[in-house]
């Protein structure tokens, strides 16, 4: 179950890659505008705004994600990502942090881009952050006897490198821009690499616990992440982040 609350807790930081990876589309109009795995709707602005005369789609597979994109006015609907296909006037899809999560992302987009019109843009991005110390540090519990059993339910890495996209769709008929950036966040608050996790990493790892079990989980971790993110005496801790990007235009 996703927590719009907690994922917007971050919401500047977590837009941040959004705004930079629609810098990159050169659609200069658009017929349908598509937000695939628009979460609380919150960038589905950066295609209405951009795009004003343009249909929006948008789509998320959460129902509590579903319902806060409505009461922002976002036409959303409830949609698994991997049963989604493309209607013949997308022109723009913008596909923000969703894809990490389907292992066989990679087959979707082919077959995607492959149905796209002449001349339509997609836009992807996620979190390439999984060797980095707040993954290693929640993998490393979960490996000890009192986890030992839920490991499982965290997510696998299918992210690819820039390299690796570029190369998968470069037979498809579109030009590929892939690139990487790491973020350097400059958090503020009690434990707030845990409390960043906690709205995305340990989701399945929230529901596969009780709440007691959930309790005595976050106090482990807590401390863990403190040591390997320590916080400034200003109060900042910095997270870095890193993030890759595809954009594929198909010609």
């Amino acid at each position: 179950m996703w927590n719009p609350q907690k994922y917007l807790t971050f919401s500047e930081q977590r837009d941040r890659p959004a705004h930079d990876l629609m810098s990159r589309v050169g659609a200069e109009r658009a017929r349908r505008v598509v937000d695939l795995g628009c979460g609380a709707g919150n960038l589905t602005s950066l295609l209405t705004d951009r795009w004003p005369d343009a249909e929006v789609e948008a789509t998320d597979s959460s129902p509590e994600m579903v319902e806060a994109a409505r009461t922002r006015g976002v036409p959303a609907r409830l949609e698994d990502v991997r049963d989604w296909k493309p209607l013949p006037d997308t022109d723009v899809v913008l596909c923000n942090a969703v894809l990490q999560w389907v292992p066989e992302h990679v087959d979707l987009l082919r077959r995607w881009l492959s149905e796209l019109p002449v001349g339509a843009w997609f836009a992807l991005q996620v979190p390439g952050n999984f060797e980095s110390p707040s993954y290693v540090t929640i993998r490393e519990l979960l490996a000890e006897p009192r986890w030992r059993d839920r490991a499982g339910v965290l997510r696998t890495d299918s992210v690819l490198t820039p390299v690796g996209y570029a190369d998968a769709f470069a037979d498809l008929g579109v030009t590929v821009d892939a690139w990487e950036t790491t973020y350097v966040h400059a958090l503020q608050g009690p434990d707030p690499v845990l409390e960043w996790v906690t709205g995305t990493a340990l989701r399945p790892v929230r529901e596969a616990l009780d709440d007691e079990e959930w309790e005595e989980f976050r106090a482990e971790l807590a401390s863990r992440l403190a040591k390997a993110y320590p916080q400034r005496p200003d109060g900042v801790t910095w997270f870095p982040f890193r993030r890759v990007f595809a954009v594929a235009h198909r010609v």
